[in-house]
């Protein structure tokens, strides 16, 4: 019983690994144009710019995740710093097209890297980077190091020898922490361990509007990986209570009507966990459990190829170790 389960997790590195290998280096078109980063206002002194729903490629020049700003009458706050340097300079230049104001802080709201390998170029600005401690174990994990080594291969020239790590200049350790700049108060809660162990979200007081990370994937299957979908859930129900009247996801378009948004990414785990645990409390074979669920609610949805099964295939394992709850 110890071996299979040994198996089980063995294997599933290996996918999670190859997952990881087509994050960095999608297939790209040659066609394909290059995506361009454009500041789009979605409320008052709110600003945002959205990443391509694909992979990681050349070709999008891993333009894959969203990033925000708001402007205030004490400087900018950023949140999170796009996939590659290059991306993370063009996002300034938006920056500087709208106001004269200094960057002051960027939060990041996970560690992940589409959404910092930007950081080098904001804290060269003079930013503060803002993030969650623990994200410093896989910052400065093997894991990291070479994911950036890979990248520097499939994702040339966007990540080449000059990309590096960044890590926090403040680590945020409590459950909420309140920022004030001007007359706008940030809350910056900690939401994690979900989308990874240390999600952080930044809610807008003045206009409402909620910079969600990784939590939410709007109009895609989300990348669950191994998650703790349980807390993920849990959490997105605290999003659900701030009824934001804008949300900004870390991946897919703003939201003007958030409540559907978090209902649909809540609605997916809930969904993976109860068939996944079925299947594990009845010993069914995973690739039969995978093959008889009705997916239908969500196989349109961008990505549903490339992220689900393997969602699955955690969830399967996760609830088989956690007793199928």
């Amino acid at each position: 019983m110890a071996s299979a389960v040994w198996l089980r997790a063995f294997g599933c590195r290996l996918i999670l690994a190859a997952l990881l290998a087509a994050c960095v280096s999608g297939p790209a078109r040659a066609a394909e144009p290059a995506a361009r980063v454009v500041a789009r206002q979605v409320a008052d002194n709110v600003w945002f710019v959205q990443g391509d729903a694909a992979l990681g490629s050349t070709a999008n020049r891993n333009f894959i995740s969203n990033a925000g700003f708001v402007v205030t009458e004490d400087g900018v706050l950023v949140v999170d710093a796009l996939g590659s340097p290059k991306l993370a300079e063009e996002l300034i230049a938006e920056i500087r097209r709208v106001t004269s104001q200094p960057i002051r802080y960027v939060v990041v709201t996970h560690f992940h890297a589409d959404h910092i390998y930007g950081l080098q170029v904001f804290k060269a600005a003079g930013a503060t980077i803002l993030g969650h401690p623990a994200g410093r174990e896989y910052l400065f994990s093997e894991t990291a190091a070479l994911r950036l080594q890979a990248s520097r291969k499939d994702l040339a020239p966007w990540i080449d020898e000059t990309t590096r790590l960044v890590g926090a200049d403040r680590w945020l350790d409590q459950p909420e922490t309140t920022l004030r700049m001007g007359s706008y108060e940030f809350r910056i809660r900690y939401v994690g361990p979900s989308h990874t162990p240390e999600d952080l979200v930044v809610y807008v007081d003045k206009p409402g509007v909620l910079f969600a990370g990784d939590l939410v994937f709007r109009g895609r299957i989300p990348f669950v990986g191994q998650a703790d979908s349980q807390q993920w859930i849990t959490s997105l129900g605290a999003l659900i209570a701030f009824k934001p009247r804008v949300m900004i996801p870390g991946h897919g378009g703003v939201s003007t009507d958030p409540m559907p948004d978090l209902e649909l990414t809540r609605d997916y785990l809930v969904y993976l966990r109860k068939s996944m645990g079925e299947a594990a409390r009845d010993m069914e074979p995973f690739e039969d459990a995978y093959a008889r669920t009705d997916w239908s609610r969500f196989d349109k949805l961008p990505l549903f190829k490339a992220a689900n099964r393997m969602n699955a295939y955690n969830t399967y394992l996760l609830m088989e170790q956690k007793g199928f709850k």
